[in-house]
């Protein structure tokens, strides 16, 4: 659960992070690669200096780059930018949806935060460089994940831009867009006969071993950096609305981290006094596919107990069937007053689809899923139509053609003569 490995460590002079604290027991540990308690087994988060989250300011923020490294006062590592493992993600488009909106009855403002714009194409890329930053700050000297494909794609770009090592484990019936996109880097690429969740177990296993002791997992051994890479998608939805949380999101999960780690972003800013709470505060729902839909399924029920699934479904890059944040993002769906909903296939190849034709947004099937919960949630009366909403697309299309491939192809196939196209309606 820890490393021995000899580091200098996160600079807190810089950093305002201050230790790691359980999120079960609140038991504190020093900044180091530990990512479990000691005592219950509970997951670590990093805790922050709220004297130093106090002090940054939106001029500070503003000033900044154009990536996620404007919210380097609010990380845990990278405020040194000549330390930095990153390929500079963040500042994604913040997209108008009103075709969308219309579509769906949404009469208020409706966005798409579209983190396939990312340098690897998906929000990955945001959780790795906080990650690599600060296993590079820990001493490591090799990176590695267990991955559902687009975390494999940024930890071997990251590693390859970085000139470091890189091993990288895949359930080995991945998309094969995702297979290609990670093993171009030249790191290796391990596929494993098993699902995500037979790969996370290994790489857990792989931590504790002396032949991995340099190598930093990024969702495993340093998975509290990681997760905190997740808060600057908040960040920049209430940035780029001119500061202001909007009323509801809704955001696809795999381990559930992503919606609890947003949830916090908003209370960060709210805290620090960068924003206000939208009147009523902000509603958190989440979207899971039919196929692998653990957290949804305990909340239909009105249960803490998320029961493992074996994961089926075209949405892979969804597909952890024991998802270690459930329980925090059954907690921050229940507190704000959300709710959340799976698709099936059919219904997620339909979403993105609809996504497509409507903002010109290509997603990955995590995208799909989001907006087929999306339609679901204003069907069902769960969202309100009339509050401001923000849906967030986490992949590109590119990576899961498969999904779609039968079903969008030529609308027309003519002669190459105008009467051709004539005779087919094209001049009408």
């Amino acid at each position: 659960m820890t490393s021995t490995l000899a580091a200098s460590g996160i600079d807190t002079t810089a950093s305002p992070a201050r230790a790691l604290v359980c999120r079960a027991c609140q038991a504190r540990y020093p900044l180091a690669a530990q990512h479990a308690c000691y005592e219950c087994f509970g997951p670590l988060e990093v805790d922050y200096d709220p004297a130093a989250l106090a002090r940054v300011t939106r001029e500070q923020i503003e000033a900044g780059p154009d990536n996620l490294w404007r919210y380097a006062a609010l990380l845990p590592a990278g405020q040194d930018p000549a330390a930095r493992v990153t390929l500079d993600p963040g500042l994604t488009p913040l997209v108008a949806a009103p075709h969308l909106a219309a579509e769906l009855g949404i009469t208020a403002p409706l966005w798409v935060k579209d983190d396939s714009a990312n340098p690897t194409h998906s929000f990955k890329d945001r959780v790795v460089s906080v990650a690599l930053t600060a296993a590079r700050a820990l001493g490591f000297t090799r990176f590695a994940c267990a991955s559902t494909g687009n975390l494999a794609n940024s930890v071997a770009a990251h590693a390859a831009r970085a000139g470091v090592p890189s091993v990288v484990f895949v359930p080995s019936d991945l998309e094969q867009g995702k297979i290609v996109t990670t093993a171009v880097y030249g790191g290796d690429l391990v596929a494993i006969d098993g699902s995500y969740d037979d790969v996370n177990r290994l790489c857990g296993e792989l931590v504790e071993t002396d032949e991995f002791e340099d190598t930093a997992f990024v969702n495993v051994n340093v998975r509290p950096y990681y997760a905190e890479g997740s808060k600057t998608l908040g960040y920049e939805v209430a940035e780029q609305l001119g500061w202001r949380i909007p009323a509801q999101v809704v955001i696809p999960m795999a381990s559930g981290e992503l919606l609890t780690k947003v949830d916090k972003a908003f209370s960060e800013l709210v805290e620090i006094g960068l924003v206000e709470a939208p009147a009523g505060g902000w509603k958190v729902f989440g979207a899971q596919s039919a196929g692998c839909n653990p957290i949804a399924t305990a909340l239909h029920a009105g249960s803490d107990t998320i029961t493992p699934v074996k994961p089926t479904g075209i949405a892979k890059s969804l597909n952890i069937g024991d998802p270690a944040a459930g329980l925090y993002a059954l907690e921050a769906v229940r507190r704000t007053g959300g709710w959340m909903e799976y698709a099936d296939d059919d219904e997620i190849r339909a979403g993105i689809r609809l996504l497509a034709r409507t903002t010109g947004v290509f997603a990955e099937t995590a995208g799909g899923v989001t907006v087929a919960v999306l339609r679901k949630l204003v069907e069902s009366g769960r969202l309100d139509p009339a509050a401001e909403t923000v849906v967030f697309n986490t992949g590109e299309g590119l990576k899961t053609l498969d999904a779609v491939a039968g079903e969008a192809g030529p609308t027309h196939r003519i002669r190459p003569s105008l009467r051709a196209a004539r005779d087919a309606g094209l001049l009408t």
